[in-house]
């Protein structure tokens, strides 16, 4: 390696540390605001609202890792969102005294607890089930449908179809999962009440700290060699797969772990919305799911949360103050957003140099990719160790 590339590369690691550290340091502000002067500053329903559009941000996060950098637009993630729901649901109605049934399956002539709902009554296992389930099924999912090289628009319309296979499945098992109704009227989780003020206070934390590990994770995960790939699968796959890589096993890596956010996501918007339904599995809600990210800025993970919370807190908004026009204004922000900012909200200050966290100057697959100083450097390394 020469001395140029060697100083260049040791410029590159120190601009790397210190924007991650720039990047640390407000993401650790946010957290602050959000867990000790937020809860101060508004009343106790706006702090379970803003907790559940945060777990909302957490599914958006996933859905921009799998569509904004590796190019799957998937519109059947309410299929995970529910399944984390229904995890944690089903240990909730278990809460009740020996040898009594959740209140639901009285009322349909059951007499005996299904067999799969047995694991559920341990506080372990379902909360592994919350992130294994939707992650392993995205795994089975993805590999039946990547390995038969099914990509853009047809795999958009099979996670779709997915979506309502799963929503009328759980919309027409009223004695498995009361059907339409969903799981409701939660009663205590490890002993205390799930409606009582300290513990919806300690759910909005813990989504607070799980928003921030689950950006956290996708930031490891779309920066260095990992998230250039993705980014290449994205670009050009065909090339990647000439190139030696199998995209394939990628792909299925990227879309269960995003199905394993999106479960999670659907675990903390259950424990603070009191109830979870089939609703979860609509069509309607994977494509808001989208649009979040859309709005927000594809390819951006501040971008997903900017645009998670934006569009619910809006909604809120209008339909409270313009009951009954507030769906006119939610059209015209999609609209707006398409037709002026393709490239959502952070993208916009991203290009007017308005904002710069969470962006890594993304890389094209050709023909940039011969001057970038990374690739230089790597290229200069493989061609010391041939030579020694």
């Amino acid at each position: 390696m020469t001395a140029d590339a060697a100083i260049g590369r040791r410029n590159l690691t120190r601009s790397r540390r210190r924007s991650l550290l720039i990047e640390a340091g407000i993401i650790g502000a946010i957290a602050l605001l959000l867990i000790f002067i937020i809860p101060t500053l508004i009343s106790p329903f706006r702090l379970n609202l803003l907790g559940r559009f945060l777990s909302l941000a957490i599914v958006a996060l996933g859905i921009d890792l799998i569509w904004g950098y590796t190019g799957l637009l998937s519109l059947g993630h309410g299929i995970f969102f529910g399944l984390g729901g229904y995890a944690i649901g089903m240990h909730l109605k278990l809460q009740v005294p020996q040898g009594e049934l959740p209140d639901f399956m009285g009322l349909y002539g059951v007499t005996e607890l299904p067999w799969f709902w047995h694991p559920f009554q341990a506080f372990p296992f379902a909360s592994a089930a919350v992130v294994l389930i939707p992650g392993i099924l995205a795994a089975l999912l993805g590999y039946l449908v990547f390995r038969n090289r099914i990509r853009g628009v047809y795999f958009s319309i099979l996670t779709q179809a997915a979506t309502i296979v799963f929503f009328n499945f759980f919309n027409g098992q009223q004695k498995l999962f009361n059907g339409t109704n969903g799981l409701v009227n939660f009663k205590t989780l490890l002993g205390t009440a799930v409606g009582s003020r300290p513990s919806r206070f300690t759910f909005y934390v813990l989504t607070v700290l799980l928003l921030i590990a689950t950006y956290a994770l996708c930031r490891w995960l779309t920066s260095g060699r990992f998230g250039r790939l993705l980014v290449a699968i994205r670009d050009d796959e065909s090339r990647v797969r000439f190139s030696g890589y199998d995209p394939t096993e990628f792909k299925v890596l990227v879309f269960a772990i995003s199905g394993a956010i999106a479960g999670l996501a659907g675990a903390m918007y259950t424990l603070q919305s009191g109830s979870v339904s089939p609703r979860a599995m609509d069509v309607a809600f994977s494509i808001e799911m989208v649009i979040w990210v859309a709005i927000g800025g594809r390819g951006s993970l501040v971008g997903a949360v900017v645009g998670a919370l934006l569009v619910n807190y809006a909604r809120s908004f209008f339909s409270e103050q313009f009951a009954e026009i507030w769906l006119f204004f939610q059209g015209a922000l999609f609209l707006i957003v398409v037709t002026v900012l393709p490239d959502g909200i952070v993208g916009w200050l991203r290009s007017s140099d308005l904002l710069r966290l969470g962006h890594r100057r993304q890389l094209s697959t050709y023909p940039e990719i011969e001057v970038n100083p990374e690739v230089q450097s790597e290229r200069q390394e493989i061609e010391t160790r041939s030579e020694e």
